[in-house]
């Protein structure tokens, strides 16, 4: 099914995520043997900005229904050719945000991995080493979602994972009750934007911090660390480290 995906003319940008994150089993070992402190068989699991579905992938191969939530179209054509036919995953084409409304999502067509609802994120990246080579080129209406939405629909989930180019701070927004962990995407492009996620996370109830470094499936630091201790790293990282993820677990999470 990836080399149908691969090979369709209408898939080309999305070629070089589909050849990266499938077809590589010590990738999909290292990843489910990370997640499964997190994800354990029979728990609910919504991946936000679920992209091409690796992350999901894991999550079900670990045992979890996934709600997999993604706005843009083409990598919504993808989710449903891979997961349509799995009853343990449900597939929403729409965007988490601080409210249930439509939103404007800026597609970059070369490189739809970054497009974004935030205008924010466009104007970091602009001024940025390293990314002057991104242009976001169109502009479409999406639904919108909220977790608290999710939850109250689906019920509460175990883990979150949030991945959605430099909107979190809005995805978290939409939440008001505690869950028992969940992970956020940052970048050194926007560190104010991880700290504030962080000063939301406490304020819902996190208590344990770590940070994930790029692509590696492995935390860089102790399991749960306090929030000021994990802001200071990631106000010190090098810039060129790019991007991460945040993981924050509840007490007894």
């Amino acid at each position: 099914m990836i080399e149908a995906l691969t090979a369709d003319p209408a898939l080309t940008e999305l070629r070089h995520s589909l050849v990266t994150y499938y077809g590589d089993p010590a990738r999909d070992a290292a990843m489910d043997a990370f997640y499964a402190d997190f994800v354990h068989p029979g728990d609910l699991v919504f991946d936000v900005g679920a992209h091409v579905g690796d992350r999901l992938a894991s999550f079900r191969r670990l045992g979890a229904r996934v709600v997999a939530v993604e706005p843009q179209p083409l990598c919504a054509r993808v989710l449903r050719t891979l997961y349509g036919d799995d009853h343990q995953v449900t597939l929403l084409e729409a965007a988490c945000a601080a409210r249930a409304a439509p939103v404007r999502l800026h597609v970059n067509s070369a490189n739809p991995t970054v497009s974004t609802v935030s205008p924010q994120f466009i104007a970091a990246a602009a001024d940025a080493a390293g990314w002057a080579h991104e242009t976001w080129d169109a502009e479409i209406g999406v639904a919108g979602t909220t977790l608290d939405h999710l939850v109250a629909t689906y019920g509460t989930p175990a883990f979150v994972k949030i991945d959605v180019e430099g909107f979190e701070e809005a995805v978290l927004a939409g939440l008001t009750r505690p869950l028992p962990a969940l992970s956020f995407e940052f970048t050194t492009i926007a560190r104010d934007l991880a700290l504030r996620c962080l000063d939301r996370a406490t304020r819902l109830g996190f208590t344990g911090f770590s940070v994930a470094l790029g692509d590696q499936m492995s935390l860089a630091l102790p399991r749960r660390l306090p929030a000021a201790e994990v802001a200071a790293y990631l106000a010190a990282l090098p810039y060129e480290v790019n991007s991460g993820d945040v993981y924050c677990t509840a007490p007894g999470g």
